[in-house]
């Protein structure tokens, strides 16, 4: 997010809008290379889902404890411990999805349309940060249509909503046009990456309802199924046949297992609201399994923050950057300035870039992902010292290769010499989605 924000800010890139990485850019601008600040904007939006799971249990007509439950379900997540204080895309996306549920389920509460202006805009800002987004407003339509309230869907001012939402998402998808929506091309490439990263589709069936956490999971499935037998619920059904839709489609297109994670906070309201009138029937044994099972979930959530934090700061990527700029510096001073930085793939060249101005290192490049729809290299510069596993892919368009140094992690450091074609030529054939 750093990379994009701070050196090829656009209105898209290969995979996604540009709200997260403007952010990063902010975020480094304000504070270089502090990881505490790069972070803030993430645990805000974290700490705001947490509160909105609250609101949205509110709305619904839980009580404190309720909402006290939905909250903490929210806050112990295995995929809000895990990745909560990452600025990414898929970070700032629960927040936007639960903001929307909650102006969804209270203006079912109100009725009051200036809510679906703000819906609206919501959704045009959150275009701007992932589009699935824009998958789940068709499902949800598509559910209240089938489902209700269908008094919804004849409100001008819903549809008023909407056209602010594509007047806002428009120079995002502008950008993915001009480009030849790569967005879409990346769909198979989330597939194909399905077997190694999440499990295959078995895999992304378990994930899908596991990263809500011990007590999150508990209170989807259960919300679920008071959705089904309720009709005092009724007006809510929609949000479950929403989520058995996406998570349905999820599964069938091997997606990211965390793609509902901004559909749990509403249904575990309703689970908890379920549990609410158990106790308030008089059911008082079931509340001592509530206790249990939120302990379980926050030793677990915690131990997953621990892993994760101890990941990101491992030192390997910094060792990766320092180890290359030895190596650039240690090239002859006219061959240095003649010298193009590539990364076997965007992962690579985003590592480098994060720690350019700390080692003087000019940015990376690299054909892959988003890197590879960023400006391709200078014609004055025909050499490369390329970072990656191996340099195969370049290969035939130099004369010369040769390994020069190891780099760590299976990773080495190779000088390509004696280019045989301009880069307006080998850019076009290189790019690809797909990282090795």
């Amino acid at each position: 997010m750093v990379a994009i924000g701070r050196n090829h800010l656009d209105w898209g890139s290969a995979d996604q809008p540009p709200l997260a990485p403007a952010l990063a850019a902010v975020m480094d601008w304000l504070a270089p290379n502090s990881q505490l600040v790069l972070a803030l904007p993430a645990a805000l939006s974290t700490g705001g889902a947490v509160l909105l799971a609250g609101l949205i249990a509110r709305e619904i007509g839980c009580d404190r404890r309720a909402q006290g439950f939905t909250a903490a379900a929210q806050a112990t997540g295995a995929w809000t411990t895990f990745a909560g204080h990452w600025l990414t895309p898929y970070t700032l996306e629960p927040a936007q999805w639960l903001l929307l549920f909650w102006l969804l389920v209270r203006w079912i509460r109100l009725r009051d349309d200036r809510l679906l202006i703000a819906l609206g805009v919501v959704v045009g800002v959150a275009a701007q940060t992932k589009f699935q987004v824009l998958l789940l407003c068709v499902v949800l339509v598509a559910s209240v249509a089938a489902l209700g309230p269908r008094e919804l869907l004849r409100r001008p001012f819903l549809w008023v909503g909407a056209a602010i939402a594509v007047l806002l998402a428009a120079p995002t998808l502008v950008w993915q046009i001009a480009h030849g929506w790569p967005q879409l091309k990346m769909a198979r490439v989330v597939a194909g990456e399905a077997d190694d990263l999440s499990g295959g589709r078995p895999g992304i069936a378990a994930q899908l309802i596991l990263y809500a956490g011990v007590a999150g999971v508990a209170l989807v499935l259960y919300g679920l199924w008071r959705l089904l037998r309720d009709d005092e619920l009724r007006d809510y059904r929609f949000i479950g046949a929403s989520f058995v839709a996406l998570y349905v489609l999820f599964v069938a297109t091997a997606g990211r297992p965390y793609y509902v994670v901004g559909l749990y906070a509403p249904l575990a309201a309703i689970g908890a609201l379920g549990l609410q009138r158990c106790r308030e029937a008089g059911h008082v044994r079931r509340k001592w399994l509530a206790w249990p099972a939120y302990t379980l979930s926050a030793v677990l959530a915690s131990a997953v923050l621990v892993v994760s934090v101890s990941a990101v700061n491992s030192g390997v990527v910094e060792n990766m950057a320092q180890r290359t700029a030895e190596v650039y510096h240690a090239l002859p001073p006219d061959r240095r300035d003649r010298t193009v930085l590539m990364g076997e793939s965007y992962i690579i060249a985003a590592y480098i870039d994060r720690y350019s101005d700390r080692y003087r290192l000019p940015h990376a490049y690299s054909t892959n992902r988003s890197y590879g729809y960023f400006p391709s290299p200078p014609d004055s510069h025909d050499n490369v010292l390329y970072v990656g596993r191996d340099a195969e892919e370049l290969s035939p368009y130099f004369a010369d290769v040769r390994a020069v140094a190891d780099i760590g992690d299976d990773m080495h450091a190779y000088l390509l010499t004696g280019q045989r074609q301009s880069w307006d030529e080998i850019w076009p054939r290189l790019r690809t989605l797909t990282v090795s």
